[in-house]
């Protein structure tokens, strides 16, 4: 660690790489159907993967976690909007908390 500048610049380089590549390595469409959608489902799971930790260790309680995760589930499974499952969740773990 006696440089720091040479961690930002080969964190520059990388970052740079991964959106060039793909650019200049990928000149016609892709057609294959097995990496279209594997490509349709990368931000998906990019968010499950950011969300799921959050849900259970960011509460006081990991019982409230997964309670608003059920709920989450739940309501997402029925077709409501985004809000009102984000909402029901904050409500969970509000109530989860406030009563454990």
């Amino acid at each position: 660690m006696s440089n720091p500048m040479m961690y930002v610049a080969t964190m520059a380089v990388v970052t740079y790489l991964i959106r060039v590549l793909p650019l200049t390595l990928f000149n016609n469409p892709i057609t294959n159907i097995y990496i279209q959608s594997f490509l349709y489902y990368v931000p998906y799971v990019t968010l499950a993967v950011m969300t799921f930790p959050t849900i259970l260790y960011e509460t006081n309680s990991q019982l409230a976690g997964l309670a608003a995760l059920m709920i989450g589930i739940v309501l997402a499974w029925k077709d409501k909007s985004l809000f009102q499952v984000s909402f029901a969740c904050c409500f969970v773990v509000l109530t989860m908390e406030y009563i454990i």
